[in-house]
């Protein structure tokens, strides 16, 4: 239980997460604002995140789109 609970607390910077999806800054940000990728967390005044949940599913979900054109 204890490790769910901190997988589900993960959060990953800008960087990691243009690691993981293989998007840059200015595409991350162009599908957040179309509704198409998941909003980030506020940490501080200057800094977001994300969840890194969201981001797993969000590629999961782009796996099955892929799966469904194909």
């Amino acid at each position: 239980m204890v490790s769910q609970l901190n997988t589900a607390l993960c959060i990953l910077r800008r960087k990691q997460v243009e690691a993981r999806t293989g998007l840059p800054r200015s595409t991350l940000y162009q599908l957040i604002a179309e509704g198409g990728f998941p909003k980030p967390v506020r940490l501080a005044s200057r800094s977001v995140g994300w969840l890194e949940t969201d981001i797993n599913e969000w590629i999961l979900s782009r796996c099955e789109a892929a799966r469904e054109e194909a």
